[in-house]
């Protein structure tokens, strides 16, 4: 598991490599990630949009914005937590992300970023 937190939030994640699945001509490597938000700050806060780097070690990096995550933009309290599940498809056997969430701090109405630190994907049962 790999963490970090700014600003007063904590993100923890963990990963999962979930097999091969076959698409038309292509075999991709299917894993899964469980992000963990958790407000360590005196404010409440807004998760708003996501921002994601994802690199493949058989492709391109590819870039993923959006509004919130798993179609959600969660409010968390003081010492709440905030827990979702999703998905990554890689052609090569490993690769990696990290990202950025745009929060709001609803007290002040100003907006930060949150480091994602960036965490791994392996086939390899070591890493994962």
């Amino acid at each position: 598991m790999v963490q970090q937190i700014t600003n007063g939030i904590k993100i923890s994640v963990k990963t999962a490599f979930n097999g091969v699945i076959n698409k038309g001509l292509n075999s991709f490597n299917a894993f899964s990630y469980v992000i963990n938000i958790e407000n360590e700050s005196s404010d409440i806060v807004q998760l708003l949009e996501r921002f994601w780097e994802i690199s493949d070690a058989l492709n391109d990096k590819e870039f993923v914005v959006g509004e919130g995550v798993v179609g959600q933009q969660p409010i968390l309290n003081p010492n709440e937590q905030y827990t979702y599940q999703s998905n990554c498809f890689l052609l090569g056997d490993s690769g990696s992300m990290k990202g950025t969430f745009k929060m709001i701090n609803k007290k002040t109405n100003t907006f930060f970023q949150v480091i994602i630190p960036t965490f791994q994907l392996s086939t390899s049962s070591l890493l994962n």
